[in-house]
């Protein structure tokens, strides 16, 4: 029987999107909290440039994503649906990070069926070559152009920097819990077609 394929983001989506605030405020000074990250671009809120982030980013990176902590109750739920869904993580992480990505999947006992590291932040060549039923997100216009690219339901993992508007088939999800909600109610598990 035919499973279908969710899409996945890494950083912010399966790992706690407060997970570097804290390396970022010791090296840079600062005391923030998630709730003050209100745009995807960390340098608005670390008042640096985009220069100075990307040097302290490339220097700290390994450090930064063997160190991620996964968003509570993520675990849990894609282990839940290991049997019944595919789970295709597709990330912007650069790709020479892949073993350290699937060493820290390893460790943390995290379900998957495949890893893609992109590089970048467009997902759309990778959502149409692995024919992505569902998408999992939490950066607005990521969520917002798959699901308008491909008409299938995107869940955004809601946090204070995606809190722009969206259309119908990108639906909200307080946390885990509540995306595992948002699942039952679009996909009656095990198709027997795709």
């Amino acid at each position: 029987m035919a499973k279908y394929r969710f899409g996945i983001d890494i950083d912010g989506t399966v790992t706690d999107p407060a997970t570097f605030i804290p390396h970022l405020n010791e090296h840079f000074d600062k005391n923030l909290t998630l709730e003050d990250i209100v745009d995807y671009d960390l340098t608005k809120a670390l008042e640096i440039t985009e220069k100075e982030f990307w040097t302290w980013m490339q220097k700290h990176e390994s450090m930064l994503y063997r160190k991620s902590i996964p968003a509570e109750n993520a675990r849990e739920i894609l282990h839940k649906w290991t049997n019944q869904y595919e789970l295709f993580y597709i990330s912007a992480r650069p790709d020479h990070l892949f073993h350290i990505t699937q060493d820290w999947f390893h460790k943390l006992e995290v379900p998957y069926d495949h890893i893609e590291l992109l590089g970048q932040h467009n997902k759309l060549e990778a959502v149409k070559e692995h024919k992505v039923d569902l998408f999992f997100e939490d950066k607005h216009d990521n969520a917002v152009n798959i699901a308008e690219t491909f008409h299938i339901p995107v869940i955004l993992m809601e946090t204070p920097y995606n809190q722009m508007t969206v259309p119908e088939n990108v639906y909200r999800a307080k946390n885990w819990l509540h995306a595992e909600h948002i699942v039952e109610n679009i996909f009656v598990p095990s198709p027997t077609t795709k």
